[in-house]
Parts: structure tokens; sequence; C-alpha cells
């Protein structure tokens, strides 16, 4: 999603509103129990949180988007795309069945599309515990033996594709100088889904 100097608050607002939301979760031991129910051992857990939230600030610059100039920067999050992604294609080859994965990633993906909405200054975003819901109704519906894992691979996937993937025709002509895949806008819903999905399923 679009980012620019004026964004500084909202993403400051979103990680930390995320941070507060994960000191909680931590406390409550909720974020153990969720990764326990998909197969993450315990050691790997604050790696992978600290990870996130770390890389909630790095993007990865990948090509430029329209014609005019100067030209918005396509980048890539490492803590709001790569890393959830990355754990979710682990899941995909460790424990949730292919297809009825494809099926919750694409209705939660629809879903998500038709309620993003595209905030000037800060890019596309979600209502941030609607993805988790749905998340979590696609993985018992799919796939119920393996609902935890379907939940997080649909609300991680869905999530990024229906709010940031289908609307790169609209970052070239938001003006921004950046546009982020798993950035300011979604980072929180995207986070937050991967935790509350599993938990709700």
């Amino acid at each position: 999603m679009p980012t620019q100097s004026s964004s500084r608050p909202p993403l400051f607002v979103a990680f930390a509103l995320v941070l507060g939301l994960t000191v909680v979760m931590l406390e409550i031991d909720a974020i153990d129990y969720a990764y326990a129910r998909i197969g993450i051992e315990s050691r790997w857990i604050f790696s992978l949180l600290a990870a996130s939230l770390i890389g909630s600030g790095i993007n990865i610059p990948l090509t430029r988007l329209g014609g005019a100039s100067p030209r918005t920067v396509l980048a890539v999050n490492l803590g709001g795309a790569l890393i959830p992604c990355g754990l979710s294609l682990y899941l995909l080859a460790q424990h949730a069945p292919l297809l009825p994965a494809l099926a919750a990633i694409v209705a939660v993906g629809l879903i998500v599309h038709r309620l993003a909405r595209s905030v000037p200054g800060v890019g596309v975003t979600v209502p941030i515990l609607v993805p988790p819901f749905v998340a979590a109704l696609a993985g018992i519906a799919f796939a119920p033996a393996a609902a935890p894992s379907v939940a997080y691979i649909a609300g991680t996937f869905g999530t990024l594709i229906g709010a940031d993937l289908t609307n790169l025709s609209g970052f070239a002509a938001s003006g921004a100088p950046t546009a982020s895949i798993g950035g300011a806008g979604t980072f929180d819903s995207v986070f937050v889904t991967g935790i509350l999905a599993v938990l709700l399923a």
C-alpha cells in the first residue's frame, strides 16, 4: 500500500497497536497456544514475533509503477508479507492440504477485497478483526482436520491478495513514492489475523 512522509504517524500507531496486543497475548500465553496449534515449537515463537515486528519497518523495492514521473516504487514488506508468507508456505508443505487451503485463500481474498478501502497517505486498509474471523471460518469449512494451519495460511495470503495485490492498479495513481505490499495499511491485519485466526479455528 502507498506510503509517504505523512504516513509515518499511522504506521507508528499500527506498530504500537500490534506491539501492545502482542504483549497482552504473550502474558496470557495466547501466542504460545496459537503457534503450538500449527506445529511451531515454542523456542521459535519469540524469534518469529521479533522478526515480524522489526521487519514491519523494512520495505524491499521490487519495481516501479506507472508512467508518471516520479513513478511509485513497488516494494514488499519484510514483516508484513515475506515472513508470514514464508511461515504459510512451511505450513502448507508440512501440515495443510493444498486444495482446501487454496479454496480458503480464495474465500478470504474475495471478502477482504470487498472490504478494502484506500486511505490517502496510508494506502489500502481493511478492518483488523474481519480477516481473522473469515479465515477461521474458512479453515473450519474447508479443512476441519487442519483448521488452525489452513486458517493461518488463508488469513495471510487472503489478506495480502485481497487488500494489496488486487489493488496494484490504484497504487500508481496514488502519487505516493512507495507502495508496500504488507506494509502500513495491512501489516496489523496480517499480523493479528495470523494469530487470532488460529485461536478462533
